[in-house]
């Protein structure tokens, strides 16, 4: 049993893809596509003596600007049936000698274990490995088991989605396949709206160009578009690997909320997940926490209600796990980051007073609106006597 780079592109997703841990973003393509965002692949597998795959991880070297260092980082990694294996400790022992080689602060990895799994935290607590309080992942995803046939899939959904789905129709919505840099560039511009709307970042034109130019001809992605009238009104772009398939992006314009095209958008993409053999759906994120009131806060309260109206689960990931190879920087790290952390929660803190205080004012003038459109008991009085 040995440690070595992997070359063969194929040998690596067929043993990945077939992995019940197998995620798209450990993917070979993966790693190649994250070169355009200025990260260094390693594609390290551990092979028998038979030459087989039992063990497989793909890092992204990454650049740690404010620390002028690098860190390892696999996500959703690594590709292993049992952490407590000789494999993983052979993995292990590869990826150290390489960090020295790219001075790497450490090794994070975000396995896409079950957030409970007593197995992985045990196996990663023994090999020195820390909870990280930073997760680049989305931990909490929504997942739709898309075995059943269409009927089944149709009556699992509320009825609100399912009469969605038929007006989109009524209405002239048109679902299509997106051709070429053309139609990228029309869905680029549904989510620069969409991402003005509801304040998130998204990457350049060319981030979505390069990530079709990798993964469309191997039939791993895909994009549709939503059109009324000929013109766009939503789209998305879908992710197969294995028997999974992935939501990855969506956008929409709000000039056509009433005419429902996310509904039908979302249909149409479960329906070609089953075309092309897919078992699970997954729509990726939700908020961290599904408790109310607490999760009505989270700015992805919104995504998770709609998407929780087409039926399926919650599964939480484990978090973050650092395996810190420079003590003195991973430190600097962790004291970077609770900063951060404490920022952001000043700033979230804030925001909330301030929302706390305009909802007061408000209901404030309501009220001084409605008193002052009451009738005065005296002026009734006055009315009265006067007819």
């Amino acid at each position: 049993m040995e440690a070595r780079f992997i070359t063969d592109a194929q040998q690596w997703n067929d043993f990945v893809a077939t992995s019940p841990y197998g995620n798209i973003t450990q993917s070979y393509e993966w790693g190649e596509f994250a070169k355009h965002a200025g990260s260094t692949p390693l594609h390290i597998g551990v092979v028998d003596d038979e030459g087989n795959l039992c063990a497989a991880i793909l890092i992204l070297v990454t650049r740690l600007p404010v620390l002028k260092s690098n860190f390892f980082y696999a996500p959703r990694g690594p590709i292993i049936a049992d952490p407590n294996a000789p494999a993983f400790t052979v993995l292990l022992n590869f990826i150290k000698s390489e960090a020295r080689k790219y001075g790497a602060v450490m090794l994070k990895l975000e396995p896409g274990a079950e957030a409970e799994d007593q197995h992985w935290i045990i196996s990663l607590q023994r090999r020195g490995f820390r909870p990280s309080p930073q997760w680049l992942h989305i931990r909490n995803e929504w997942i739709l088991d898309i075995r059943p046939d269409e009927k089944a899939l149709l009556a699992q959904m509320k009825e609100k989605w399912r009469y969605n789905i038929r007006l989109a129709s009524r209405k002239g919505v048109v679902i299509r396949r997106a051709e070429g840099k053309e139609d990228i560039k029309k869905f680029y511009e549904l989510l620069q709206e969409t991402s003005e709307r509801d304040e998130f970042y998204i990457h350049d034109l060319e981030h979505f160009e390069a990530f079709m130019d990798i993964f469309e001809p191997k039939g791993m992605a895909i994009m549709f578009l939503a059109e009324h009238e000929g013109k766009p009104v939503a789209g998305n772009v879908l992710m197969k690997y294995g028997k999974w398939c992935w939501y990855r992006y969506g956008a929409s314009t709000a000039k056509a909320r009433n005419l429902m095209p996310n509904h039908l958008l979302q249909w149409n993409a479960i329906q070609w997940a089953k075309e092309h053999d897919c078992e699970y759906y997954n729509f990726i994120g939700i908020p961290s926490t599904l408790e109310e009131p607490a999760a009505q806060k989270d700015p992805l309260w919104g995504v998770y209600t709609f998407k929780r109206g087409f039926n399926g689960f919650a599964r939480l990931s484990l978090p973050g796990y650092d395996l810190p190879y420079n003590p003195v920087l991973y430190q600097a790290y962790r004291r970077m980051l609770d900063f951060k952390n404490w920022r952001e929660h000043r700033r979230a803190a804030k925001a909330e007073r301030l929302e706390e205080a305009k909802n007061a004012e408000n209901r404030n003038a309501e009220a001084k609106s409605t008193t002052s459109t009451a009738t005065p008991p005296a002026a009734a009085d006055t009315a009265k006597a006067s007819v």
